[in-house]
């Protein structure tokens, strides 16, 4: 779209997730001053209310995790994933009293101990949620576990510190918040649930690529520069992003960004092939009607552009 004075600006959606580079992209002008574009930051509680923000036309671009994404297209939401970010981002996590996959020894075992309690999770058909519904499916049929799904994951931090629910699935920054806000610990870490998940990826309504190219090109670059920051120097990412946050101290966030440090902007065989694995576990849950083709979920021929390197996942 065109602001009233004719400049292009272009409307973002994020997340609160500190290893997204949003925040650091909004911390750090020194990261974006070449987009040569105003940016419009909106702060959104989960992926599937991402996806109704471009239902609505009310976003550009997005930071969000696959599934949501998926479950968009296939309802005709014109938009495509550009790019990757992160993979491996989803723990489980409780409080102490619950043995972990180290004691466990298997996942089976890990979820025997919430047989007829309910897990939390964030908004029903995000990337948490799908893996959370997938792991009863496979590992505890029959357990009369439940899942209550919450709009924002703050709330389903304060569910576990309360005992509305046992134990939650969501996000690295989930895990460490139960870890000190619950006494609690990461329960199944990241490479235990499922490998290579798309943890989030950088969608683009497509009508806006088509008309603005060179800027989102130039925005992909800006993304790998603060991958590269997340990778190469974390203490200094974790300033920046405590400094942006405001509500975290730094020790916080740079024990996030530890869990799952595989950060990169390149769309790889094994980050889409996982995504295409997921389409088909949201075809089977019925998220979605019918098969949704990797052309319609990716179009890679910018990310190539900025990274043609080898990935660092």
């Amino acid at each position: 779209m065109r602001d009233y004075d004719g400049a292009v600006k272009i409307r973002i959606g994020h997340l609160s997730t500190f290893y997204h580079t949003a925040l650091l992209l909004m911390g750090r002008n020194d990261l974006v001053s070449q987009v040569g574009a105003e940016i419009e930051w909106t702060l959104l509680g989960t992926g599937p209310a991402i996806m109704q923000a471009f239902g609505a036309d009310e976003l550009d671009l997005a930071y969000i995790g696959l599934p949501p994404a998926i479950i968009g297209i296939e309802k005709g939401i014109d938009v495509v994933c550009i790019a990757g970010g992160h993979m491996e981002g989803t723990v489980m996590a409780g409080k102490a009293k619950w043995k972990d996959l180290d004691e466990c020894r298997d996942i089976v075992t890990v979820m025997r101990q919430f047989s007829g309690r309910q897990i939390g999770v964030p908004g029903n058909g995000s990337i948490h949620d799908v893996i959370l519904k997938d792991c009863i499916e496979r590992h505890a049929p029959g357990l009369g576990i439940t899942v209550r799904n919450y709009p924002w994951a703050d709330l389903v931090t304060e569910a576990v510190v309360t005992d509305e629910v046992a134990a939650a699935f969501g996000t690295p920054a989930l895990g460490i918040a139960i870890k000190r806000f619950a006494n609690g610990r990461i329960l199944v870490p990241p490479r235990a649930l499922w490998p290579n998940n798309p943890s989030y990826g950088i969608v683009v309504r497509r009508r806006f690529l088509l008309e603005h190219r060179n800027l989102v090109k130039r925005l992909l670059i800006a993304h790998e520069a603060a991958e590269e920051l997340l990778r190469g120097d974390p203490f200094r990412a974790a300033q920046d992003i405590a400094r942006q946050v405001g509500v975290v101290d730094e020790s916080f966030v740079r024990e996030t960004l530890q869990v799952s440090p595989k950060y990169c902007a390149a769309l790889t065989p094994d980050y889409i092939a996982s995504t295409m694995e997921f389409m088909k576990a949201l075809l089977q849950m019925g998220y979605i009607r019918k098969e949704v083709s990797e052309k319609d979920i990716f179009d890679r021929t910018l990310i190539d552009e900025v990274h043609p390197t080898p990935d660092h996942y």
